[in-house]
């Protein structure tokens, strides 16, 4: 597959990195938001760090951020 990308053009190469680019830019700053209003330091800086095209991401906001609803009765 990396032969591939080498083989493709210029104007091919910046086309996709571009479309990379404003797929991972939104999902990383909804993510990076949610984590550090949740106080959740870890997942802000592994969310940071590593570049996962959106994957952590995508997974943290649908599954991790959301707040765990606290039962009413206390028993």
């Amino acid at each position: 597959m990396f032969n591939t990308f080498l083989e493709l053009s210029e104007t091919s190469q910046l086309i996709l990195f571009l479309v990379l680019l404003f797929w991972v830019l939104p999902w990383k700053g909804a993510a990076l938001w949610k984590a550090s209003r949740n106080n959740q330091r870890s997942w802000f800086i592994a969310i940071l760090i590593f570049n996962t095209f959106a994957i952590l991401e995508i997974i943290y906001i649908l599954y991790f951020s959301i707040p765990k609803q606290k039962n009413s009765l206390n028993v």
